[in-house]
């Protein structure tokens, strides 16, 4: 289980791209490298991490699922992701 502070901090992140995007948008356009890199470090997508829908944890992500390796071992366990049956886990 992540951190809530470590949740709260992608949070953060995410509303800032979103909030900065359209900015960088046309900064990239325009070329203008040096309005760019005054532009918030967290306003960058790149700085995004994926995590866990249902845990937060960041390693082991399934980006098709959304879920931590972990989850969706447990949730194909119990059958509650169709279309996945069990092999030789």
């Amino acid at each position: 289980m992540a951190k809530e502070s470590m949740k709260a901090r992608e949070v953060k992140r995410q509303k800032m791209v979103k909030k900065y995007a359209e900015k960088r948008e046309a900064l990239k356009e325009a070329g203008d490298w040096e309005a760019l890199q005054k532009l918030p470090k967290n306003s960058s997508p790149v700085r995004l991490h994926n995590r866990c829908k249902l845990t937060g944890r960041p390693k082991g992500y399934m980006r098709q699922f959304g879920l931590s390796r972990v989850m969706f071992r447990e949730m194909a366990n119990k059958g509650l992701i169709p279309g996945v049956r069990k092999a030789s886990w």
